[in-house]
Protein backbone atom coordinates (compact mmCIF):
# COMPACT_ATOMS: atom_id res chain seq x y z
CA UNK A 1 0.00 0.00 0.00
CA UNK A 2 1.11 3.24 -0.52
CA UNK A 3 0.56 6.30 1.67
CA UNK A 4 -0.07 9.96 0.49
CA UNK A 5 -0.32 13.08 2.49
CA UNK A 6 -1.97 16.01 -0.15
CA UNK A 7 -1.48 19.14 1.72
CA UNK A 8 -2.91 22.50 0.06
CA UNK A 9 0.19 24.34 0.98
CA UNK A 10 1.57 28.48 0.15
CA UNK A 11 5.20 29.27 1.53
CA UNK A 12 7.38 26.47 3.07
CA UNK A 13 8.37 25.86 6.51
CA UNK A 14 12.02 23.54 6.55
CA UNK A 15 11.99 22.93 10.35
CA UNK A 16 8.52 20.95 10.04
CA UNK A 17 9.13 19.20 6.45
CA UNK A 18 12.49 17.78 7.90
CA UNK A 19 10.51 16.56 11.09
CA UNK A 20 7.70 14.85 8.30
CA UNK A 21 10.08 13.38 6.14
CA UNK A 22 12.17 11.74 9.49
CA UNK A 23 8.39 10.00 10.01
CA UNK A 24 7.39 9.03 6.51
CA UNK A 25 10.74 7.41 5.96
CA UNK A 26 10.41 5.06 8.81
CA UNK A 27 6.98 3.81 7.81
CA UNK A 28 6.34 0.29 7.05
CA UNK A 29 4.92 1.61 3.87
CA UNK A 30 6.06 3.93 0.64
CA UNK A 31 4.64 7.18 2.13
CA UNK A 32 4.78 10.66 0.90
CA UNK A 33 3.91 14.17 1.29
CA UNK A 34 2.53 15.96 -1.71
CA UNK A 35 2.05 19.58 -1.75
CA UNK A 36 -0.85 20.60 -3.69
CA UNK A 37 -0.07 24.76 -4.90
CA UNK A 38 -2.91 26.50 -4.42
CA UNK A 39 -3.93 29.81 -6.80
CA UNK A 40 -1.64 32.00 -5.24
CA UNK A 41 -2.25 35.78 -5.14
CA UNK A 42 -5.70 34.94 -6.54
CA UNK A 43 -8.83 35.96 -4.44
CA UNK A 44 -10.03 33.57 -1.49
CA UNK A 45 -12.96 32.19 -3.38
CA UNK A 46 -10.30 31.40 -6.73
CA UNK A 47 -7.84 29.65 -4.18
CA UNK A 48 -9.88 27.73 -3.16
CA UNK A 49 -11.52 26.54 -6.43
CA UNK A 50 -8.07 26.05 -7.77
CA UNK A 51 -7.18 23.75 -4.98
CA UNK A 52 -10.50 21.85 -5.11
CA UNK A 53 -9.66 20.95 -8.59
CA UNK A 54 -6.38 19.44 -8.09
CA UNK A 55 -7.08 17.69 -4.92
CA UNK A 56 -9.77 15.97 -6.73
CA UNK A 57 -7.68 15.63 -9.78
CA UNK A 58 -4.81 14.25 -7.25
CA UNK A 59 -7.24 11.79 -5.18
CA UNK A 60 -8.40 9.76 -8.40
CA UNK A 61 -8.19 6.12 -7.84
CA UNK A 62 -7.00 6.47 -4.01
CA UNK A 63 -8.76 5.86 -1.13
CA UNK A 64 -9.30 8.93 0.47
CA UNK A 65 -9.06 10.00 4.32
CA UNK A 66 -10.30 13.76 4.36
CA UNK A 67 -8.91 15.90 7.36
CA UNK A 68 -12.25 17.01 9.12
CA UNK A 69 -12.64 18.50 12.52
CA UNK A 70 -15.98 17.33 12.12
CA UNK A 71 -14.63 14.02 11.33
CA UNK A 72 -14.56 10.83 12.85
CA UNK A 73 -12.00 10.66 15.98
CA UNK A 74 -10.23 7.75 16.93
CA UNK A 75 -7.08 5.95 19.25
CA UNK A 76 -3.88 5.41 17.40
CA UNK A 77 -4.74 1.84 17.88
CA UNK A 78 -8.17 2.61 16.00
CA UNK A 79 -5.96 4.31 13.35
CA UNK A 80 -3.28 1.79 13.46
CA UNK A 81 -5.87 -1.31 12.78
CA UNK A 82 -7.97 1.12 9.67
CA UNK A 83 -4.65 1.70 8.43
CA UNK A 84 -4.08 -2.46 8.78
CA UNK A 85 -7.81 -3.54 7.24
CA UNK A 86 -6.82 -1.15 4.19
CA UNK A 87 -3.68 -2.76 3.03
CA UNK A 88 -4.99 -6.13 3.91
CA UNK A 89 -8.32 -5.61 1.62
CA UNK A 90 -5.85 -4.69 -0.92
CA UNK A 91 -5.86 -0.79 -1.17
CA UNK A 92 -2.79 0.23 -3.35
CA UNK A 93 -3.25 4.21 -2.52
CA UNK A 94 -4.65 5.95 0.70
CA UNK A 95 -4.30 9.27 0.26
CA UNK A 96 -4.90 11.87 3.60
CA UNK A 97 -5.66 15.26 2.47
CA UNK A 98 -4.93 18.35 4.70
CA UNK A 99 -6.82 21.54 3.57
CA UNK A 100 -5.75 24.92 3.16
CA UNK A 101 -6.48 28.22 4.99
CA UNK A 102 -9.56 28.91 2.99
CA UNK A 103 -11.05 25.77 4.19
CA UNK A 104 -11.90 22.09 2.09
CA UNK A 105 -14.77 22.43 -0.49
CA UNK A 106 -18.09 20.29 0.22
CA UNK A 107 -16.81 18.63 -3.01
CA UNK A 108 -13.74 17.19 -1.39
CA UNK A 109 -15.41 16.20 1.75
CA UNK A 110 -17.96 14.28 -0.20
CA UNK A 111 -15.18 12.59 -2.38
CA UNK A 112 -13.81 11.19 0.97
CA UNK A 113 -14.16 7.50 2.06
CA UNK A 114 -13.37 8.67 5.68
CA UNK A 115 -13.58 11.88 7.70
CA UNK A 116 -11.20 12.30 10.12
CA UNK A 117 -10.42 14.30 13.08
CA UNK A 118 -7.45 15.12 15.21
CA UNK A 119 -9.58 16.82 17.85
CA UNK A 120 -11.58 19.81 18.19
CA UNK A 121 -9.25 22.14 18.62
CA UNK A 122 -7.26 24.25 15.68
CA UNK A 123 -4.07 23.74 14.74
CA UNK A 124 -1.20 25.29 11.88
CA UNK A 125 -1.64 23.07 8.77
CA UNK A 126 1.70 22.80 8.67
CA UNK A 127 1.47 21.31 12.16
CA UNK A 128 -1.24 18.54 11.10
CA UNK A 129 1.33 17.49 8.84
CA UNK A 130 3.13 16.38 11.28
CA UNK A 131 0.90 14.86 13.62
CA UNK A 132 -0.25 12.96 10.84
CA UNK A 133 2.98 11.72 9.76
CA UNK A 134 3.90 10.66 13.09
CA UNK A 135 0.25 8.97 13.67
CA UNK A 136 1.33 7.07 10.17
CA UNK A 137 4.48 6.04 12.21
CA UNK A 138 2.89 5.01 15.16
CA UNK A 139 0.42 2.77 13.77
CA UNK A 140 3.39 1.25 11.88
CA UNK A 141 5.12 0.27 14.92
CA UNK A 142 1.50 -0.39 16.75
CA UNK A 143 1.36 -3.03 14.32
CA UNK A 144 4.39 -4.64 14.18
CA UNK A 145 4.69 -4.74 18.41
CA UNK A 146 7.76 -2.19 18.27
CA UNK A 147 8.08 -0.48 21.87
CA UNK A 148 7.81 3.06 20.44
CA UNK A 149 4.10 3.13 21.36
CA UNK A 150 3.57 2.44 25.07
CA UNK A 151 -0.42 2.53 25.56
Amino acid sequence: MRIEILAVARGRDPVIEDLVARYLERTPWKTRLRTIEGGGSASPVRRREIETRRLLEALAGAHAIVLDERGRAMSSEAFARLLARRAEEGCERLAFVIGGADGLDPRVRQRADLLLSLGPMTFPHRLVRLLLAEQIYRAGTILSGHPYHRA
